[in-house]
C-alpha cells in the first residue's frame, strides 16, 4: 500500500515557520529560552527551528542544544537491535532557562519522558515545553501533551509516521504508512 502523504513542500515549510512565529508570539524576547533537540530525528526539527527562527528575529544567536536520551529510555535493554547513542551537544547551564523539548514525533510519550530525565542532568530549567511537528494524538501511553504542534494525526495501532528533511532525505515530507505486523 502507497504512504498516504499528509503534508509535503511548501506546506511543510508553512508549518515551520507557522510553530516558530507561536513560540515568538508566546515568549516575545528569546534571550532565557533554549531550544533542545532530541536525538535523533528531533534535532533535525531543532536545526530548521533554530534557523528560521534566527530569520525571522535577526538575533545572532539562540541557546540551542541536542540531547541523547538512548540510556535513559525504559525500553532500551529491550529492543531487539542495540542502542547506538547520539551525541549530547549542551555546553550550558539550564538553571533558570525557558527550555523548548523538540522532537519530530509524539506516539507513545516515552521519548519525551526520557528526554525530560536527561534534561534534568543539565540544571533545572524555570518551566519545560514541548514542541512536535507531528502528534498522534490516540496513541499516548503516558499523560504527555505538546504546547506547540505542527499537525495532528489520528492513526491506528499499524500505521507509522514518517518524517522525511531535506536535509538528510532530499524532501520535506510528512507520510502515513500501514507497517505489516
Amino acid at each position: 500500500m502507497e504512504p498516504l502523504i499528509l503534508l509535503e513542500g511548501a506546506a511543510f515549510g508553512l508549518t515551520v515557520k507557522r510553530l516558530c512565529h507561536q513560540l515568538i508570539e508566546d515568549r516575545g524576547h528569546l534571550g532565557d529560552t533554549a531550544l533542545i533537540g532530541l536525538q535523533p530525528r528531533g534535532v533535525l526539527f531543532a536545526r530548521r527551528l533554530r534557523s528560521e527562527l534566527l530569520r525571522i528575529t535577526g538575533e545572532k544567536q539562540i541557546t540551542y542544544g541536542e540531547l541523547d536520551i538512548t540510556f535513559h529510555r525504559d525500553d532500551f535493554r529491550h529492543r531487539p537491535v542495540t542502542a547506538i547513542p547520539g551525541t549530547t551537544e549542551l555546553d550550558f547551564s539550564l538553571d533558570g532557562r525557558r527550555v523548548v523539548l523538540i522532537d519530530d514525533v509524539l506516539y507513545t510519550g516515552r521519548t519525551i519522558r526520557a528526554g525530560l530525565d536527561a534534561m534534568l542532568a543539565f540544571g533545572r530549567p524555570r518551566s519545560v515545553e514541548l514542541m512536535v511537528l507531528v502528534d498522534r494524538r490516540f496513541s499516548r501511553e503516558l499523560p504527555i501533551q505538546p504546547d506547540y504542534t505542527g499537525q495532528h494525526v489520528d492513526s491506528i495501532g499499524d500505521q507509522h509516521v514518517t518524517v522525511e528533511w531535506q536535509e538528510t532525505d532530499g524532501v520535506d515530507r510528512i507520510s502515513l504508512k500501514h507497517v505489516a505486523r
